[in-house]
């Protein structure tokens, strides 16, 4: 009987600690709308207007076109070799001679040419100054950069291609022009007082011979046509360069003697310094071959002395 007293007053008791299978449905109901309840509202297209924006400095089209973040413009120098092994060129993607400039190139091959008129110009200025750096070149989109001999590209190089970025970046003119242009005149230019066969050799040369020595780094000036002989100088990389020779009589002449019948070859022009140098090199020539002779050799040419 105890027992079924203590079953009795202990069944209340169970009854409300044991769950019924009604009460399950809520309590899962409960723990679902409280999930739902900390959920995100999803963008529907009701509510576009409060949909999450991407800055403009954020758009992935910009990892694209650096250009377009900061107003900021990339720079891309390239260089190129020449057939002349103590020459580059570099090509810093601007214009480098001023606009309504009347030469086709400037050429600097002393320091005190980069900082005299009618043509000074302080990127020249600094590369001059670059131990190893004996000549340099611009032509229109173009800076031909020419080493001593006994200078190394790995040394040079770095300081030349750093300059010029330098340069670019500024925005500042490579070239500044001072004074009048009118006495420089491109020696390529049409001239209406020329006679005919001097008008085709300038056609010719502007036309088909100038666009391969600048695609070299170099150019090429007409100084005259005398007794069926064009006269020329080659600049920038081609001057001075080995191969020259060849471009000269293979490429010049070649093609001039096919087309115009009065020319009967093409001579090279030397500056003074390039005189003097030949002549030494003429010199040199001759003292070491003659010290490769044998005593026999000599004394044959003493005697038919």
């Amino acid at each position: 009987m105890p027992s079924a007293r203590v079953s009795r007053v202990a069944l209340p008791l169970m009854s409300i600690c044991r769950p019924t299978k009604q009460a399950a449905p809520a309590i899962y109901h409960v723990a679902r709308s409280v999930h739902q309840s900390t959920r995100l509202p999803a963008i529907a297209a009701s509510n576009a207007r409060n949909r999450p924006t991407l800055h403009p400095l954020h758009q992935p089209s910009n990892l694209l076109n650096p250009a377009a973040v900061g107003g900021t413009r990339s720079i891309f120098i390239q260089t190129e070799p020449t057939p002349n092994e103590h020459a580059l060129k570099f090509l810093p993607g601007i214009t480098v001679l001023p606009k309504d400039f009347n030469s086709a190139f400037v050429e600097y091959s002393n320091p005190r040419a980069t900082i005299s008129p009618p043509h000074p110009s302080p990127l020249a200025a600094s590369l001059m100054n670059v131990d190893g750096v004996a000549r340099v070149f611009y032509g229109t989109d173009f800076i031909t950069v020419t080493k001593r001999e006994d200078a190394q590209w790995p040394h040079v190089k770095p300081e030349v291609f750093a300059l010029i970025t330098e340069a670019v970046t500024s925005g500042a003119p490579m070239v500044n022009v001072v004074g009048d242009q009118a006495g420089q005149v491109d020696s390529l230019s049409y001239d209406e007082n020329d006679p005919e066969v001097v008008g085709m050799i300038k056609e010719l040369l502007e036309t088909r011979i100038r666009p391969a020595i600048q695609d070299d780094g170099g150019d090429i000036d007409y100084c005259g046509f005398e007794d069926g002989q064009v006269l020329v100088k080659l600049r920038g990389s081609c001057d001075g360069c080995a191969s020259s020779a060849v471009t000269l009589k293979n490429g010049i002449e070649g093609m001039l003697m096919h087309y115009i019948e009065e020319v009967k070859g093409v001579t090279q022009v030397l500056d003074e310094a390039e005189k003097v140098s030949e002549l030494e090199f003429a010199k040199f020539e001759e003292k070491l071959l003659g010290s490769r002779k044998g005593p026999d050799e000599k004394q044959q040419e003493n005697v038919g002395a």
